[in-house]
């Protein structure tokens, strides 16, 4: 029982260090990529879904795809990290952040399948919703990244109070309503990750 004991007590111990460190795997370039990503897409949007509100399944689709594309960059950058670290303290900080961050994602995925299941003529409020969702990983996620982050969190649950109030209006499912928050709200975290971290240090992990 001692030894059990002195086991569940280091790995405690482990895991208060681990949250008590500053998550690295998030780096500047691949975020800002994404946000980039998301102001190409609201930039096509008039392009390939002209008329939104008659086709939202299409709507649906481009920012699904945006999303794809923004979560292969941001998560390439997280397993390339992880994979090329020895450290053990790293990788548990790594599965942390991962941990943290994805209940948010699962939240608006399985509300975006139930809106368009049973309720599409709501299909304008999930700009608002994925909004809303992400600034609550990006809270969730405070500990782990430099307190700047935190406006980060501020801009997305406004943009998505905004946009909820939105809906029922003509600028609902707008290209702006999704390519303004997330590129400017991804562009803004790496700025932060960038000063704060990867300004003046050097990473060999990098």
């Amino acid at each position: 029982m001692e030894l059990r004991d002195a086991l569940s007590q280091i790995a405690e111990i482990r895991a208060r260090v681990a949250a008590a460190e500053r998550f690295r795997g998030y780096r500047a370039g691949p975020v800002a990529v994404t946000g980039l990503v998301a102001v190409v897409a609201a930039a096509l949007q008039p392009l390939l879904v002209p008329d939104p509100a008659e086709r939202v399944t299409a709507w649906l689709w481009l920012w699904l795809g945006t999303a794809a594309v923004a979560g292969a960059v941001a998560g390439s950058g997280i397993w390339l990290r992880h994979r090329r670290t020895s450290d053990r303290l790293t990788k548990e900080l790594t599965w942390l952040a991962v941990g943290q961050f994805a209940p948010c994602l699962v939240a608006g995925a399985v509300t975006t399948v139930a809106v368009m299941r049973f309720a599409p003529q709501s299909a304008a409020l999930l700009p608002g919703l994925w909004q809303v969702f992400f600034s609550l990983g990006v809270f969730a996620s405070f500990r782990l990244l430099p307190p700047a982050v935190a406006a980060v969190g501020v801009l997305y649950l406004a943009a998505g109070a905004v946009n909820l109030g939105l809906a029922a209006g003509p600028h609902a499912l707008a290209p702006l309503a999704m390519g303004l928050p997330f590129g400017l709200g991804q562009l803004l975290t790496a700025a932060v990750l960038y000063w704060n971290l990867e300004r003046t240090r050097h990473d060999p992990a990098r």
